[in-house]
């Protein structure tokens, strides 16, 4: 008998059928059998089912003589299921990697509950995700298991089945079925609740609910939103049947009286001419189900007196407010402007103050807040300020001042301050003055093309403005560059006439200067367990890729490496997965930080690898999708060929990589000198003083600090330098390692 019996019903959903079975079938939990059931569809549903039926046995394929809604789908694949518990699934949605593994486990932690209620999360056409907005009631409050009076809250939950386990023996024993109709759901959530005597959550997204872009309504199913007058019947007689829960009454008639102003309000729920029809039902359900005393809320009055008119009159009256009020905000939005472009062409006519600067920084303090510390440490008469919107405000250095974007003093700031650093580019009205200086910090030492390179890679090149980049690149004095590599590249991408200062990167400055106190503070911070080895895994973005997931399994990852490691993920993946040992840091402020806690890092083809080789640790390439990769970004050498360290091709080789010691090996180390010598010839933890010394306090460059070799840096050593090696079970079956 399985654990799990999976019901899909499939009707007109096609497009999605394959995505939705294949997510069931990759479960890590394979005790399962899958039901899927087609509803006489009339496209291909029937045909991919019996193909998933054919190649898996796991797979069961019913067919109906005749389509007769969703309800009745589902009830003939219960009647088919044999499984524990049962997990019903709409066809164009998905259930998330390892959800049933999650499932099961938290079934066996609170005692084969009766009921088992998960998480959601929407997933729209254009990749967005958005969790359920009262996941906060799933969370662990109280004993587990549970009966629904313990936590009343759980009725709340969107009354659908697709987010609910259910045992198989306790439905059978109660009878319950799915009724006809459209809003099937609800007479079959609330009974099933009610009725539980053990009742649990899992606060862990496990379905993947599908928002399509054209509605999945059938034809002609406009009308359908009055069968929820035939199912909220079912619902009251159901309670009728059973005295004992009638104590429920007043919370399931407020659900109901929302639930029909829900659909009344809302735009292009009802088709025209429908609204008076359905208050008329809406307003004898009212009546007749009214509990006395019951706490209503103020909109309830619409169904309660059938106030259609009334209501639409207030709906008017509250757009035209709403169109009075736009107006009114886009004029003084307009004169706000006006003011400020008078403000800024004033300050423009004041003098230029050389004992001034601003910082702008887009992605993090990176190499202009390395700039600034050093300008405060060796030019402490030049006094800085950050130009930061409030959300940048926490990741930046807080003793400067913080300058919002768009204000006044914003504007003074650029018309008056001598320097001006950034890593992107500035204001695209700035109009530079003479006496003022430009600093364009880099964005790391490319690999993917750039600039006006990114002309012939639309998919990489997005929205770009390209003639707004060279009219910034006009203003720029100075460009920073890391080694002779970016040097080419950028004059190349980005021509103009500023001048090069190949001194370093400054945000790798820390690297040198950071001491073992530092990287043991930094790895408690983060929650890594002593002796653990720590890597970080930063992936590059996907310019061909819709959505921005990793491109391995790393909860499988984690898994096959064993408790010795813990994974630092920079990326979106399933936070119930992985057993404890993937640590979420895609919003840590700080990478230099979360470099220095690591002891490898493991990455594709993200420009963070030639910041990491001045630490002089491991660096491991997953190069899985190289040919797209370089197809959609195109690139300036082939990383296989001159890789920082071992080059894994699948998820199989990553793994042997790791569990063979070849990530840090002899071969490993020599990958990663060849790289170091190419990559990091001046990062030797003084290139923020040199640009300092040379731009602001006018040393000539014969006078700056001389570059310290390679041979002679000893940046600071991860916490398992020292250690034994590590090693874990080797996987299964041959491959092939690039070391």
């Amino acid at each position: 008998m399985p654990r799990f019996s999976v019901i899909v019903p499939a009707y007109q959903v096609q497009a999605y059928l394959s995505e939705c079975l294949d997510s069931v079938l990759a479960q890590s939990c394979a005790d399962l059998e899958l039901i899927a059931v087609d509803a006489c569809s009339p496209d291909a549903c029937g045909a991919l089912v019996d193909e998933y039926a054919a190649g898996d046995a796991r797979v069961k394929a019913v067919h109906l003589a005749e389509d007769q809604g969703l309800g009745s789908a589902r009830n003939a694949g219960m009647a088919e299921a044999g499984g524990d518990y049962l997990v019903f699934l709409d066809g164009d949605d998905t259930l998330a990697p390892d959800a049933l593994r999650a499932l099961a486990d938290r079934i066996e932690e609170t005692g084969e509950p009766d009921v088992l209620v998960y998480d959601y999360a929407r997933t729209y056409w254009d990749g967005r995700q958005v969790r359920n907005q009262l996941a906060g009631r799933l969370a662990g409050e109280g004993p587990v298991p549970f009966r629904l009076a313990d936590r009343p809250a759980v009725l709340r939950v969107l009354t659908v089945a697709w987010n609910k386990a259910c045992r198989r023996e306790f439905v059978e024993r109660h009878g319950f079925a799915f009724p006809p109709g459209s809003y099937e759901d609800t007479p079959w959530t609330f009974p099933v609740l009610m009725a539980a005597e053990s009742i649990a959550t899992l606060d862990r997204v496990c379905v993947h609910y599908r928002q399509r872009r054209r509605g999945s309504v059938r034809a002609g199913a406009e009308r359908r939103h009055f069968d929820l007058f035939t199912q909220y019947d079912r619902v009251f007689a159901y309670l009728a049947e059973h005295p004992e829960l009638d104590r429920w009454r007043p919370e399931l008639f407020r659900r109901m009286i929302d639930h029909y102003a829900a659909v009344c309000t809302r735009r292009g729920r009802l088709p025209r001419g429908s609204h008076a029809e359905f208050l008329r039902r809406a307003r004898a359900h009212y009546r007749q189900y009214r509990i006395p005393g019951a706490r209503m809320r103020p909109r309830h009055a619409l169904v309660r007196f059938g106030l259609r008119r009334t209501f639409r009159a207030l709906r008017l009256a509250s757009a035209a407010r709403r169109r009075t009020l736009r107006t009114a905000v886009k004029l003084a939005r307009a004169l706000h402007a006006g003011a400020l472009r008078l403000h800024y062409r004033v300050q423009l006519r004041l003098p230029v103050r050389a004992d001034r600067a601003v910082f702008s920084a887009e992605a993090g303090p990176g190499d202009p807040g390395a700039l600034e510390e050093a300008l405060r440490a060796h030019a402490p008469h030049i006094r800085t300020a950050w130009l930061a919107r409030p959300e940048q405000r926490y990741a930046l250095p807080a003793g400067p001042r913080h300058i919002r974007p768009g204000t006044a003093a914003y504007w003074t700031a650029l018309a008056r301050s001598a320097y001006l650093v950034t890593d992107d580019v500035l204001e695209r009205r700035l109009r530079k003055r003479r006496g003022q200086v430009v600093i364009r910090t880099g964005q790391g030492t490319p690999l993917g093309h750039m600039g006006l390179d990114l002309l012939e890679r639309p998919a990489a090149a997005r929205d770009t403005d390209f003639a707004a980049l060279m009219r910034a690149v006009d203003q720029w004095d100075h460009v920073l560059s890391g080694n002779r590599h970016a040097t080419l590249v950028w004059e190349r991408v980005l021509p103009g006439r500023y001048r090069t200062l190949e001194y370093g990167a400054p945000r790798n400055d820390v690297f040198q200067r950071a001491t073992s106190a530092d990287v043991t503070r930094l790895r408690e911070s983060l929650g890594v367990p002593p002796g653990a080895v720590a890597i970080l895994y930063a992936p590059a973005h996907r310019d061909h890729r819709r959505t921005q997931g990793p491109l391995i399994d790393l909860a499988g990852v984690a898994r096959r490496l064993g408790p010795r490691f813990v994974i630092l993920a920079r990326t979106p993946y399933d936070p119930g997965a992985g057993g404890g040992r993937i640590i979420d840091v895609r919003d840590h402020p700080s990478v230099p930080s979360l470099c220095l806690a690591s002891d490898a890092l493991l990455t594709d083809y993200a420009s963070l690898m030639f910041d990491y080789a001045c630490l002089d640790r491991p660096i491991v390439v997953h190069t899985a999708d190289w040919a797209a990769y370089e197809a959609a970004r195109g690139a300036y050498f082939d990383l296989r060929a001159f890789p920082p360290g071992a080059v894994a091709r699948s998820e199989d080789e990553l793994a042997d990589i790791f569990a063979s010691g070849h990530w840090r090996g002899s071969r490993s180390a020599q990958l990663r000198g060849a790289f170091r010598e190419r990559f990091c010839p001046y990062d030797d933890g003084r290139a923020a003083e040199r640009v300092v010394r040379h731009v602001m306090l006018g040393q000539p460059p014969e006078a700056l600090p001389a570059v310290v070799p390679l041979t002679e840096r000893h940046p600071v050593p991860s916490a398992c330098t020292r250690a034994p090696a590590v090693t874990v079970p080797q996987p299964s079956g041959g491959v092939r390692v690039t070391r």
